[in-house]
């Protein structure tokens, strides 16, 4: 049940919403914070938090900036709503956010997607940097460990002004856990378990930040993570043969902090094993290393912030045992960023430079994409302004990419370098203390990935024969956003329409009657495109306690100058959704032993998906459902100051049998011809319980 944090949204997010507590906080991606860091902070309802929780400062699109000075869509899900909330990996935990969605294969992987488009269009940043890892691919998940997500802020629109090629759809950005005060040690630790699946989850965690001089402090915060499931079940199907999976990951920090600045260094390991859903004894195995330092200076009244990183993704497919697939993707991320002192008064400028050096070496036996070296560059300015009721933004960015050394089993393949200027303007105007507009025109730019152009051979994971097409142009897109909100002491709404029109869309469709290697076989076309919707959400809350909240989001995406109805749509489009939550916050009882404790009811309604892409029947129809859930939490407060936080949900109530639009196991081959369908009634059971320790 998540919910937006915005200016408008104040009263129904305070109570979950620990940064409300703070005057100016900054969710950036260094992890810095001394304010937020106890899970259990008491933060009751209080209307005054309105103007407070205004002040929160987000990414945004044109850098950092106030949430009711920016102009481009965006969300933000605050760290207790993550805790309160199951699923089997982070896209899954926070998918029911009004305008975006998941393709889904099984439990185990998810791929965001926003406003309708999804995979390389959708930039994940976590740790300051791009998370790299053969994203193209249907099945191919994120290789994140949620447990270190402290919070998370998704992005809607073109993002290319800040992180380059292939954010035409959004960002979406994990921040990671804040540090804690100086002199303060916490020992982390906590579980979760699924009924459906039985999943079983555990964390181990140790923080800390300790003087090491008159103006330096040491940081610190490590934690690992185990995770398993076994097959999936629902009413139809029984259980779901080789939907099992299992995950463990290592994730440390250590850094400095003082008047200068700060610099961290972060570390990552995510070892990921999922089956593959209709290939008998088939499995993958992934394992991504990363390694990043994240440092800032204070020059004077400016700032300047460095990231650079290293990932490594060694990805493999298996059959009965035997590699089928391997590649490993090595990526260094690089980013430089110059925050100007005011030139005068209202008036904020940013310059930067980023991208990233890549480099793919197959290692199996089959080959999908060849061999490859990739560079990116970008270079970007940033301004926004302050003139009474408007706050104005903006800026422009250029982008190169070249890809070269290209080898498929011995043989040479021709590089490509691809350029482009894309940019960004918008306007919030305060209409009075309760009321805003905003609107905003972005231009994006999205280069063919090595898949899409050179990809042939068969993909085990997506159980198809993928060809790739070398005439590939990139994809440009114009998305404008109109949004308006509304807030008092008992309701709130927010609304937001866009359109987006992508030249040159690129798109995997069916050739008809055509097998290769006993598989269906698949090649990427483009065409000019067009996407339309929005989103609409309204929270009731009569009373402190009680908070009624209604959303509906929708997208269309159609092909242009196409007449043909089986041709008109765009693939992998979701159905129009409408969530409702109505949530009850009990007061403190047990003499303060029980507090925040609170009872959800939460609805989620799937409209019936008309539009879809049919050619060679690549997509088919699906039927709108509903399902229901209910979920329960409190902290536990046994030890003082520290506590344990409980929270038990059942999802989907009824049972309900259905299939999800962008599910790939719905075109799987089962018996009955019909795919597979999605998790049945699951019981869920979490625990968190940090233990500070002050000295």
């Amino acid at each position: 049940m998540t919910r937006k944090i915005t200016a408008a949204a104040l009263i129904a997010c305070a109570v979950i919403c620990r940064a409300a507590t703070i005057n100016d906080t900054t969710l950036d991606n260094s992890g810095i914070n001394n304010h937020d860091h106890s899970a259990c902070v008491d933060d009751s309802i209080n209307p005054q938090k309105e103007a407070i929780l205004s002040e929160i400062t987000v990414q945004g699109l044109t850098g950092t900036q106030r949430i009711k000075d920016a102009s481009s869509p965006f969300t933000v899900i605050a760290p207790k709503q993550l805790r309160d909330m199951s699923g089997t990996n982070i896209v899954d935990v926070i998918s029911r956010t009004p305008g975006l969605a998941q393709i889904s294969t099984g439990t185990g992987i998810a791929k965001p997607v926003i406003r309708g488009l999804g995979f390389n269009r959708v930039v994940v940043v976590e740790q300051g940097i791009r998370q790299e890892g053969q994203q193209w691919g249907d099945e191919h998940g994120l290789e994140v460990d949620g447990e270190g997500v402290h919070s998370v802020e998704i992005l809607k629109g073109p993002a290319s002004l800040m992180y380059g090629s292939d954010a035409i759809a959004g960002v979406m950005i994990l921040h990671p856990e804040h540090s804690l005060p100086e002199n303060t040690m916490q020992v982390k630790t906590g579980g979760e378990y699924q009924s459906n699946t039985n999943l079983g989850k555990y964390l181990l965690g140790f923080a800390g930040n300790a003087a090491a001089g008159k103006t330096t402090n040491l940081l610190w915060n490590w934690h690992y993570t185990g995770k398993s499931a076994q097959d999936y079940e629902n009413r139809h199907d029984g259980k779901v043969g080789n939907s099992w999976f299992y995950e463990h990951s290592l994730q440390g920090m250590l850094g400095i902090e003082g008047k200068w600045g700060h610099s961290m260094m972060r570390l990552s390991n995510v070892n990921f094993k999922p089956g593959i859903v209709g290939e008998e004894d088939a499995y993958q195995r992934v394992i991504h290393t990363k390694v990043v330092n994240n440092s800032l200076w204070n020059i004077g009244k400016g700032r300047l912030k460095t990231i650079i990183g290293y990932q490594r993704n060694f990805r493999r497919e298996y059959e009965e045992d035997e590699v089928a697939l391997a590649m490993k993707l090595h990526t260094v991320n690089y980013d430089v960023k110059y925050d100007f002192a005011p030139l005068w008064e209202g008036m904020r400028m940013s310059y930067g430079i980023g991208g990233m050096w890549q480099q793919n070496v197959n290692e199996g036996e089959e080959t999908l994409i060849p061999n490859y070296k990739l560079f990116d560059f970008g270079t970007f300015l940033t301004a926004t302004q302050q003139l009474n009721k408007w706050h104005l933004s903006g800026g422009i960015r250029f982008d190169n990419r070249n890809l070269s050394e290209l080898d498929r089993e011995g043989t040479r393949l021709p590089g490509k370098s691809l350029s482009a200027v894309t940019g960004s303007i918008g306007a919030v105007y305060n209409i009075n203390e309760r009321m805003n507009i905003r609107l905003n025109t972005a231009r994006g730019f999205r280069a063919p990935t090595v898949s899409e152009m050179y990809s042939d051979g068969v993909h085990e994971g997506s159980v198809q024969y993928e060809i790739g097409n070398t005439s590939l142009n990139p994809e440009h897109s114009w998305q404008t956003d109109l949004g308006f909100d509304y807030t008092s002491h008992i309701f709130s709404i927010q609304a937001s329409l866009f359109y987006n029109r992508i030249d040159n869309y690129i798109f995997l469709t069916r050739l008809a009657d055509v097998v290769t290697d006993g598989y269906d076989t698949y090649q990427y076309v483009q065409g000019d495109a067009s996407l339309a919707g929005g989103e609409l959400s309204v929270d009731v809350h009569p009373t402190q306690a009680l908070h009624i909240q209604n959303s509906f989001c929708f997208v269309s995406g159609r092909k242009l100058h196409n007449s043909n109805d089986d041709d008109r749509w765009l693939p992998m489009m979701p159905p129009a959704r409408w969530n409702c939550d109505i949530r009850y916050n009990f007061k403190d009882f047990a003499g303060g032993l029980c507090r925040r404790s609170f009872i959800c009811a939460n609805m989620e309604y799937n409209l019936r998906q008309n539009h879809y892409y049919a050619v060679d029947d690549t997509e088919t129809a699906t039927p709108d459902y509903a399902l229901f859930n209910l979920s329960a939490g409190m902290d536990l407060h046994l030890f003082g100051h520290n506590c344990i936080e409980l929270s038990v949900c059942c999802q989907n109530l009824f049972n309900k049998v259905y299939q999800s639009h962008l599910s790939r196991l719905k075109y799987v081959d089962t018996p009955d011809g019909h795919g597979y369908h999605a998790m049945g009634r699951n019981f869920c059971i979490k625990a968190y319980m940090p233990i500070d320790i002050h000295f």
